[in-house]
């Protein structure tokens, strides 16, 4: 079973020079006073969790939302955010899980159980009756943006229906889709099977499972160790084989990447290979474009469409190439959010004595939809929670950047959020 280790942030505790510019930045911390800040709830508390140092109090790196904004304005790369995530997994073992916590944690079950009756399950979820009893009983704010399951199917059942219809081509690229498109949002992987073979690519999509991170989010390390390890044994083989493993869940990829090997300490050749080979979609599709092979037969979009790019992606640390793809789309008016985050950060904000902290944080973010005036009719973002929480916090409908490249293709209906025609993906 898996312990809590501090052994592969220890070195970066030690270069804190306690400067307080991660405090400065700290989203949650301007408007709380719940959450210390960064430098006090990570690298200066954990001197006391050190083993051998007496009990202190440390219910306060609960408030952190793992935004990892500190991460990445630190001048000395101490990896804080990674700090507060083993705290909260310490205090887990030690003191439990609640319940809703648990629940909020399985995103791949509760999907999996909604999608066999999915209007059912939406009516159960969403009226007024069990959002005040999930409130009183659960701690789930009654405000918060929960997902709808989508009433079409998952994606994984579109995908199998519609097999004698994809692609096959010699050049392959493996598909992560993660829960949300699989049970709220098939209409993204859709959009993003469309790209992909638009551009000539044929699409595997292999048996996969949630990445983890809302586990790893409510410290529940053993739990999401098990999940990581599910996807490893699945794709292993594939990124060894050399084929890109593309999500268009930023969280996700993020998960995969760096997030489960690091805060887990998992470090097999197979954990590696998986590393190594996941991407997230735009950064391959960047890739592809700069290497020449990237079809630009873009149509016109005349639109204004404000952009945010979401904690997670920010910390993939490869630039913003949802941006750059975008800005090929001719007429297409792309306002760039610099809001630190839009505050949901997760099930960061689905949690009652959070919601509003959630809500004051994201406020940066609906200001600024605001000021582009009311011509705007939509927004973009590439994190499913963080577009449920842009059009809670708008009331604008918000959409994925591969919704916007498939649009240009002429592949997909941005309104609708179904694919035309003209795609093979039917």
């Amino acid at each position: 079973m898996h312990t809590t280790s501090w052994h592969s942030v220890g070195p970066s505790l030690d270069e804190c020079i306690k400067c307080n510019i991660c405090t400065s930045y700290c989203p949650v911390s301007a408007v709380t006073d719940l959450f210390p800040g960064p430098k006090y709830s990570g690298p200066q508390a954990q001197r006391f969790r050190e083993s051998g140092q007496p009990d202190t109090p440390d219910q306060a790196v609960d408030y952190c939302s793992g935004c990892r904004v500190c991460n990445e304005v630190c001048p000395t790369g101490v990896k804080i955010a990674e700090l507060n995530a083993r705290a909260r997994a310490q205090i887990a073992k030690e003191k439990g899980i609640p319940l809703r916590n648990r629940l909020l944690g399985r995103n791949e079950l509760m999907g999996r159980i909604g999608h066999y009756a999915p209007r059912l399950a939406n009516f159960g979820l969403h009226n007024a009756v069990s959002r005040f009893l999930a409130e009183k009983v659960m701690g789930i704010a009654r405000q918060a943006p929960l997902p709808y399951w989508s009433t079409d199917g998952s994606f994984g059942a579109w995908f199998k229906r519609t097999q004698k219809e994809r692609l096959h081509a010699r050049q392959k690229v493996v598909y992560f889709h993660g829960c949300a498109t699989m049970y709220y949002e098939p209409f993204i992987g859709k959009a993003a099977v469309a790209v992909l073979e638009h551009n000539g690519y044929e699409v595997i999509v292999p048996p996969q499972n949630c990445c983890g991170l809302p586990m790893l989010s409510n410290g529940e390390f053993a739990a999401a160790e098990g999940y990581h390890q599910r996807n490893v044994n699945s794709m292993a083989g594939l990124a060894r084989g050399g084929y890109p493993i593309v999500g268009t869940s930023t969280s996700c990829t993020l998960t995969l990447k760096e997030e489960a090997p690091e805060l887990l300490d998992m470090h097999s050749p197979d954990v590696t290979a998986l590393k190594m080979g996941v991407w997230d979609i735009f950064e391959w599709l960047r890739e592809l474009h700069e290497e020449g092979k990237l079809r630009t037969d873009f149509r016109p979009i005349n639109l204004k469409l404000p952009y945010h790019a979401p904690c997670q992606y920010r910390a993939h640390r490869v630039g913003k190439p949802a941006l750059e793809i975008m800005a090929l789309i001719p007429e297409l008016e792309i306002p760039e959010s610099h809001a630190r985050c839009c505050g949901i950060a997760g099930t960061y904000g689905y949690k009652t004595e959070k919601y509003q902290i959630g809500m004051d944080v994201g406020e940066e973010l609906f200001q600024f939809v605001r000021e582009q005036g009311d011509d705007v009719t939509m927004t973009a973002c590439d994190s499913e929670t963080c577009r449920w929480q842009l059009e809670h916090g708008t009331d604008l409908p918000s959409r994925h950047p591969i919704e916007v490249l498939a649009a240009a293709y002429g592949l997909y209906d941005l309104e609708t959020r179904e694919l035309t025609s003209q795609s093979n993906s039917m």
